[in-house]
């Protein structure tokens, strides 16, 4: 008889525990879609999507390639005349790289969000498919998108930086400023230009990573990730195409001074820091999570 108390005691305890864990239950089943809509997608979950998109792109036409990439190198070259502009209108000053160094992700931000071929991006999104499954067949269609992509991209960067250069579409005031801003990519020297192109291609790997979570916040990831680019002096190959082809087109440096100091450093940089360093990492990070 002297047990039962207690034994009431356990059943109650048991009884408000079984209630306590159906009022979870409960809510977990009510807000379980605000939760996952909150939540970050998982390592896996952005690995899959940027690998994804390097497959669509890879099984893109070559027409369709080609005209994307014409149209980000034409998109790109607003970075070079935003920063012109910027740097015209805002007075000599110490901060003042702090301010222009905005108007380099202006192109970056028409390329992003357009949907358009930039080499820079591919060197992540392309290779994830070619770790997944290291075949013949995927390293070349990885090459020939690399190779269509970059040969556009610079074709489309050339043909700018020739109206800019040819036609009164500037005021020589802008211009100047232009060829001022361009004559940086050449006070480094190759080596120096090579290590300033990895960090480039990290950070664009890193943004490419960083939007499939951003959502709404897209354009921040890109504003922020590439004025880091230009505040830091780092060297990109496709944006530093076009001051490269003003340079040679007003008589500035030769095509010989730009490629071996700027555009071949800049390329292998790039492809570095994009493809050996961070694509390799994002492999790294989930290659046992999606085995």
């Amino acid at each position: 008889m002297s047990n039962r108390p207690d034994h009431a005691a356990d059943q109650a305890a048991e009884a408000r525990d079984a209630e306590m864990s159906a009022s979870r239950a409960n809510i977990s089943n009510r807000e379980v879609e605000d939760v996952e809509a909150r939540s970050s997608p998982r390592t896996p979950v952005i690995y899959e999507i940027v690998r994804r998109s390097g497959e669509e792109e890879m099984a893109r036409p070559l027409t369709s390639l080609w005209w994307s990439g014409l149209a980000a190198g034409l998109s790109i070259s607003f970075s070079l005349l935003a920063q012109a502009i910027l740097q015209h209108y805002i007075p000599d000053a110490p901060w003042r790289p702090l301010i222009t160094s905005f108007g380099y992700s202006v192109g970056f931000v028409m390329v992003v969000l357009a949907r358009q071929q930039l080499f820079t991006e591919n060197t992540i999104t392309v290779i994830l498919p070619v770790m997944a499954e290291p075949s013949a067949g995927t390293v070349g269609r990885a090459a020939r998108l690399w190779a269509i992509v970059l040969i556009a991209n610079l074709a489309g960067t050339s043909f700018a930086a020739a109206f800019c250069s040819l036609t009164p579409a500037l005021t020589p005031e802008l211009k100047a400023e232009a060829i001022e801003i361009s004559r940086v990519i050449l006070s480094h020297g190759a080596l120096d230009t090579l290590f300033k192109g990895v960090v480039a291609g990290f950070l664009m790997a890193t943004m490419v990573w960083l939007l499939p979570s951003a959502e709404s916040g897209q354009l921040g990831v890109i504003v922020m990730m590439t004025w880091l680019i230009s505040v830091g002096g780092f060297a990109h190959i496709i944006a530093g195409s076009m001051e490269a082809f003003m340079l040679v087109l007003n008589g500035v440096a030769g095509p010989l001074d730009v490629t071996t100091g700027f555009l071949l450093p800049a390329l292998l940089g790039n492809i570095v820091g994009g493809t050996a360093l961070f694509a390799l990492l994002a492999y790294a990070q989930v290659m046992k999570e999606i085995d």
